[in-house]
């Protein structure tokens, strides 16, 4: 039924171009077969899908008995998602745990005073991420990158993904409105491509949620390689930590809802705003009047109050 299934994905490796074998997403092919299925194979498919670790563990007899249907039934319905058959099922199926069973759990979180589940979740983790990039923020730390952006003769950022994507422009958007020439690049390609731009008094602002994101990674060690500094917005310990100079970290755990944002952009937002008013103030001067400049202009374009937000 599928050809996805039985043959799975070739992909090429950047680093060395070795072929990498992509096991298919077998849960989403259950559930995208599930109205092609017969009866007795979809009785099969709610047991895997109601409880995908039971359907790994458990033997051929087993899983026929909880649907209720004969053991050649459970090899028909393997092969009719495109396996080979129940073997080649389970090895697929235990792949798709590797996000954890977390992702496959359908009860809903807890209800708060408003009677959402959803309210806690996201007002809570939010002040927790707050409280957390505030305990675990380095001053110091921060003082040396403020110090490093003041100096520089001009500022990029590199984020990849959505959350770092967002913040990148967001960390452009704070520090420009002091005079500070400031771009943000998103996409890899560009990323190394203006790391070798980079000389001597330039500076990489590096954010990254994990730490982990190769083509970050890659990015800033180029632009070190050309003699610019750099500075990261990310989790401790971690390999985009260890290639900067200075780095403003803080481990922010998740919240338990796969469905809720994630918390950690909060924090790595707060460090960034942390950022740009401790540049502004290295700057003091030139930077008060390029703010007042902005303003001035925002003011005459629209009326407004002056306590409004810079820039709507």
């Amino acid at each position: 039924m599928t050809e996805a299934a039985s043959h799975p994905i070739v992909d090429e490796e950047e680093a060395g171009g070795e072929p990498v074998r992509r096991i298919p997403d077998i849960i989403s092919l259950v559930k995208d077969s599930y109205a092609e299925l017969r009866p007795a194979e979809r009785r099969v498919a709610d047991v895997v899908l109601d409880n995908v670790k039971y359907a790994v563990d458990a033997s051929n007899a087993a899983l026929a008995q909880r649907a209720g249907v004969s053991e050649p039934t459970v090899t028909r319905f393997c092969r009719a998602i495109g396996c080979e058959g129940v073997r080649d099922f389970k090895l697929k199926l235990a792949q798709s745990l590797v996000v954890g069973a977390l992702y496959l759990d359908t009860s809903p979180a807890r209800e708060g005073d408003t009677g959402l589940p959803f309210w806690n979740a996201v007002f809570g983790e939010a002040r927790r991420a707050l409280r957390e990039a505030e305990r675990q923020l380095d001053p110091g730390e921060l003082e040396k990158a403020a110090e490093l952006i003041a100096r520089a003769r001009q500022v990029t950022v590199f984020g990849l993904g959505g959350s770092s994507s967002a913040l990148a422009q967001e960390t452009q958007h704070r520090l420009f409105r002091y005079g500070i020439s400031t771009s943000a690049q998103c996409d890899p390609y560009l990323m190394r491509m203006t790391a070798s731009t980079l000389k001597p008094g330039d500076l990489v602002i590096a954010i990254s949620a994990t730490g982990r994101t190769r083509e970050v990674i890659e990015a800033v060690e180029l632009a070190k390689h050309y003699r610019a500094n750099a500075v990261c917005v990310t989790a401790p310990d971690t390999d985009l930590a260890r290639a900067c100079d200075v780095r403003l970290t803080a481990a922010v755990p998740e919240y338990p809802d796969t469905l809720k944002p994630t918390a950690s952009r909060y924090a790595f937002l707060a460090m960034i705003d942390l950022l740009a008013v401790a540049s502004a103030y290295k700057l003091g001067g030139p930077a008060r009047e390029t703010v007042r400049r902005i303003k001035y202009n925002a003011q005459i374009h629209r009326t407004g109050k002056e306590m409004e937000p810079l820039g709507d």
